[in-house]
């Protein structure tokens, strides 16, 4: 079994180093991706509402006997149930279809600035943090702006942010920030998908130099800037390789050389994406 490091985060609470993603697995699907992960060595889960794969992941915590306490299991609240007592309402529906006692990070999907009720949401989810349903809480695809409200109003930064960052898109501003505000990020989409990151010649000779392949070269590259990746897969094989990126290090050089400084979003722009 692969050790992975470990962050701690503003609350206190300890954050692995890199975790699995769950999109778009499906319930039956996530269930075997999960304990098979958790058995390499995995532990932290992401899955969300909107995904429709609570209850696979949960199967797959159940299945892989791996003691509770060790394993980090992270849920999102979707656009259509942003409000203080939705909140607390879908928080609910996402623990029962877990199968647990208690979340360890919940984050708000997308901020819907439109919709206006973010802060309402945050409110709800310090309650929940205070009720010890959840450990720790978050944000996903919030702007600097967005955050600085959430400070402002309740007086409650989040742990985490979780935001589209690869190196096609390196998000340099918002990780500074996040450093500046002691908030982790944490990185959707870190394999840069569709957008042939794995395929860039210079990706390839760096994995070439360390005798690794381009996706470890970029996982690697997002643990050595401090964030998180959470990579998706269901084939063990491929989840073994992207566990294991703790064995070698890239210089600054080649950290520079992978990223574009072409910031090539793929993802929606939070400012405007509404997914309920």
């Amino acid at each position: 079994m692969i050790d992975i490091a470990e962050h701690t985060l503003n609350d206190g609470t300890r954050f692995p180093a890199i975790g699995l993603g769950t999109w778009p697995l499906g319930d039956a699907e996530a269930e075997r991706a999960v304990t098979a992960a958790l058995g390499l060595g995995y532990r932290l889960v992401d899955t969300a509402t909107n995904y429709r794969n609570e209850a696979g992941v949960g199967l797959g915590i159940a299945r892989a006997g791996v003691p509770r306490e060790e394993i980090v299991v992270t849920t999102k609240l979707p656009g259509r149930h942003h409000g203080y007592e939705e909140t607390l309402a879908s928080f609910e529906e996402s623990r029962r279809r877990l199968g647990l006692d208690y979340v360890d990070l919940y984050l708000i999907h997308w901020p819907l600035p439109r919709v206006d009720k973010y802060v309402d949401s945050w409110r709800a989810m310090i309650k929940l943090r205070e009720d010890g349903l959840v450990r720790s809480i978050g944000v996903s695809n919030f702007t600097p702006a967005h955050i600085e409200r959430l400070e402002k109003e309740t007086g409650v930064l989040p742990s985490v942010n979780q935001v589209e960052l690869h190196p096609h898109f390196p998000q340099e501003e918002l990780r500074a920030f996040h450093t500046a505000k002691g908030i982790r990020t944490e990185s959707w989409s870190p394999l840069g998908r569709g957008s042939g990151l794995l395929d860039d010649p210079m990706v390839i000779s760096v994995a070439e130099a360390h005798g690794v392949t381009p996706g470890q070269v970029v996982l690697r590259w997002h643990t050595q800037l401090g964030a998180v990746p959470i990579p998706k897969s269901a084939d063990p094989e491929r989840q073994r390789a992207n566990l294991d990126v703790f064995g070698f290090e890239l210089s600054p050089g080649q950290m520079a050389a992978i990223a574009d400084r072409g910031h090539r979003r793929m993802g929606g722009d939070p400012e405007t994406h509404e997914e309920f």
